[in-house]
């Protein structure tokens, strides 16, 4: 979960600043970057349709 969203403007994506747990480093992420996993109890379950732009460029 991201803890901080920094937005440098139109020309820029989102930053999207998150601690990792396993080592309490602190990363931004570019909004292209970040995306949401399942969790059932929000009512999030996986879509087997959705395939990520990264996911999409090693296939074809």
């Amino acid at each position: 979960m991201a803890f901080a969203v920094i937005d440098y403007g139109a020309e820029h994506n989102l930053l999207w600043v998150t601690a990792l747990d396993q080592s309490g480093e602190i990363w931004c992420a570019p909004n292209p970057k970040v995306r949401m996993q399942a969790n059932w109890s929000m009512g999030r379950v996986p879509d087997s349709n959705l395939v990520c732009s990264a996911e999409r460029g090693a296939t074809q």
